[in-house]
């Protein structure tokens, strides 16, 4: 079953493209039309392309992984950080802090400053500190919060991005290329799709279509988490549902194997007696023809 329709794309806006001269070629497969000397980008496709993303991130949150989100643009922060930080994901909805996933050692480096800070704060070494020292730590630590805060819990690279504009995202997008991470994008008529895995042609400027197509990925997000969820539950309670049958089964075969114990030694007592009878004979033979 699809997870959007049709009707649903285009009461959000979403076939809405640019003006004709400022297209991109390589979009030229997605455009369904020209009007008004606006690119009209065609649904269906955008539907199908919808589908693809959404699998294949439920499959990456349902083995654990992480997909880090990107949109720094205005009509696209707040719905972002409300709709990725409900699934637990990481973000980033301000400036796209450059090596931040080909330099990421130094990244940690940062969001492990803003942990020391707040344990200055707990432990009483803040209040050592003069006022114009605990000033600049204040200040540092909202910065790293509004730049890091978000992925704070990232503790290693994402295994997917997401990004809502192809052109004002452009340093993330060649970051991940550069380290082989699939890249999810929402894609205007005016950016190049050659640098993307999974296309999803779209509005990226109205709001309303940005907030539906993130919607979809954060829902086959959460359906991957929650089938992880139900496997590791699962496991968990197989354990004590195989434990009696294993000793059950166990006790049953000592005890077939100690009820034919007797008779297989007398079978083998009675196959040495057979064998050492037989060579008692040969020998006495043997005598008997050299007498």
């Amino acid at each position: 079953m699809s997870r959007t329709n049709f009707k649903e794309l285009l009461d959000a806006g979403v076939h809405f493209g640019h003006l004709k001269r400022k297209w991109n070629p390589a979009m030229a497969p997605y455009i369904f039309m020209e009007r008004n000397g606006i690119h009209i980008i065609d649904l269906e496709k955008t539907v199908v392309k919808i589908d693809e993303a959404a699998s294949a991130l439920k499959q990456i949150a349902k083995s654990g992984r992480k997909v880090l989100f990107v949109a720094t643009k205005k009509q696209a922060k707040e719905i972002v950080s409300e709709k990725v930080s409900a699934v637990n994901m990481p973000y980033v909805t301000e400036r796209w802090p450059g090596g931040m996933l080909t330099n990421f050692p130094t990244i940690r480096k940062a969001v492990k400053k803003m942990g020391s800070i707040d344990k200055m704060s707990t432990d009483g070494t803040f209040d050592n500190l003069s006022k114009r020292e605990k000033l600049q730590i204040t200040r540092q630590r909202a910065k790293l919060e509004k730049n890091l805060g978000s992925i704070a819990e990232m503790t290693r690279q994402p295994s997917a991005l997401f990004v809502v504009d192809v052109c004002k995202e452009h340093i993330a997008v060649h970051e991940a290329k550069r380290l082989g991470i699939p890249v999810f994008a929402m894609v205007d008529t005016n950016s190049d799709p050659s640098d993307i895995d999974f296309v999803i042609p779209a509005n990226d400027d109205a709001a309303k279509s940005i907030s539906l197509v993130i919607d979809l990925m954060c829902k086959a997000v959460a359906e991957g988490l929650e089938e992880r969820k139900a496997e590791k539950d699962k496991e968990s309670t197989s354990p004590d549902t195989d434990e009696a049958p294993g000793k059950a089964g166990k006790a049953k075969f000592t005890a077939v194997d100690y009820d034919e114990e007797p008779d297989v030694k007398d079978e083998a007592g009675d196959e040495e007696e057979e064998v050492a009878e037989k060579a008692a004979k040969e020998g006495d033979a043997g005598t008997d023809e050299e007498e």
